[in-house]
């Protein structure tokens, strides 16, 4: 067997893993972690109540989820030298409509915007290129590509909030669409060459079950598909949830706020490594083997973080969820190729980002209404680790089943 040569990978396919962490980077501008961050002064400039603000945010999210649907199948018929700029300057579109609007009734419009075209697209876009452009060493890529989101999560909430001492906050977003402008010639370069698809190139090596091409239709009739949907949609609804009510865990818990939120770097370090680990892990022994196990960690740290009194147990706790937050950013997008093949991909990985969208809407309100009716987080947590474990079993049913059309 040739050993793997790392330097080797990147230098021959730094162009093509350029696009997919650009692309991810930059979908930062549409993730929950970057939009949180100006929440005060949207309540504040709008005039509403945290209640009304989350269901604002929520209608947007829900709706981009709905419309992830047809357009993540927009990937199967563009190439991503097409598409990409198109989604980028929809991107930089809503960050400028974010900044000049003054209607409340056209916010939900804007945060349509934002989250179809960044959490939705961008993610999206990066994640069924890197499936499709790679095959045996497709983990490798994906962790790779999926490093645009680490690096916004460590760099940007910290830096705007810095710039709002200074800057008001709408021209902060209009930097914002000048970045993602700025984005789309480096994008279009990077891909003046898009690669040939080895899932094109290589049929055998591409195929899903039953040794064939899925389309999204055949995807959605199959169990599998079904058994695999709590585990895609559960954690973006839960750690969503997590870092939504971080400020209320604080103060029940009794701890500081910014003892908490000196924590989050220590999980973006485990995210990191364990999105590698899984990337090389995948590679070695194919999805199935891990999809019904890496879950487990996410339970164990919600467990922990029921329990925990002092700051030093939530850090045990926030560590057990990042190393399940990693490898849920690798593992799921080569799982679809692997059973389902590749090219239909898009459509039937749109449907996964349809879910995950539709998670970071439902998380936070459903955790919020249980505050609301007095259940502690405390109990919630226990609840969501052992929605995790049942997850596990589903999908260790599900693959047990479908390897059989292997």
């Amino acid at each position: 067997m040739t050993r793997f040569n790392l330097r080797q990978f990147l230098y021959d396919n730094a162009t093509w893993l350029g696009a997919g962490l650009l692309l991810t980077f930059l979908s930062s501008f549409g993730q929950t972690f970057f939009i949180s961050v100006f929440a005060g002064e949207i309540r504040a400039a709008y005039g509403l109540s945290h209640g009304a603000w989350g269901g604002l945010y929520s209608l947007g999210t829900l709706v981009a989820a709905g419309v992830m649907i047809w357009a993540g199948g927009l990937t199967d018929v563009f190439r991503v030298r097409v598409l990409g700029p198109v989604v980028l300057a929809g991107l930089a579109l809503a960050a400028l409509a974010l900044a000049w609007n003054t209607w409340v009734a056209l916010l939900p419009v804007v945060i349509f915007l934002l989250r179809l075209f960044g959490q939705g697209m961008s993610t999206h876009l990066a994640q069924v290129a890197m499936a499709r452009w790679f095959t045996a060493s497709r983990g490798k890529a994906l962790s790779i590509a999926s490093l645009g989101y680490s690096i916004g999560e460590a760099l940007l909430p910290l830096s705007f909030v810095a710039a709002m001492a200074f800057v008001d906050w709408r021209w902060l977003w209009v930097l914002v669409a000048g970045l993602i402008l700025l984005g789309i010639p480096v994008l279009i370069r990077l891909l003046r060459q898009e690669r040939t698809p080895q899932s094109l190139a290589d049929e055998y090596a591409s195929t899903g079950m039953q040794g064939r091409h899925w389309t999204r239709r055949e995807a959605l009739l199959h169990p599998l598909f079904w058994c695999m949907a709590p585990a895609i949609l559960g954690p973006s609804a839960f750690i969503t949830a997590f870092f939504f009510h971080q400020v209320h865990l604080a103060e029940v818990k009794d701890w500081a706020h910014i003892q908490l939120v000196a924590l989050f770097p220590i999980f973006t370090v485990i995210s990191i490594v364990s999105m590698f680990v899984a990337g090389w892990a995948l590679d070695k022994w194919g999805t199935a083997r891990i999809m019904p196990f890496y879950q487990i960690p996410m339970a164990m740290g919600f467990s922990v973080m029921a329990f925990a009194d002092t700051i030093g147990i939530a850090l045990i706790g926030l560590i057990f969820m990042g190393i399940t937050g990693g490898a849920h950013n690798t593992l799921p997008s080569a799982f679809w190729a692997e059973f389902y093949g590749t090219r239909h991909i898009g459509a039937i990985k749109a449907l996964a980002t349809a879910l995950m969208v539709l998670g970071s809407a439902i998380g936070p309100v459903l955790t919020g209404v249980l505050i609301d009716l007095g259940v502690p987080l405390s109990l919630q947590f226990l609840w969501i680790a052992a929605f995790f474990l049942l997850v596990c079993a589903l999908v260790g049913f599900g693959i047990r089943r479908a390897r059989a059309d292997f």
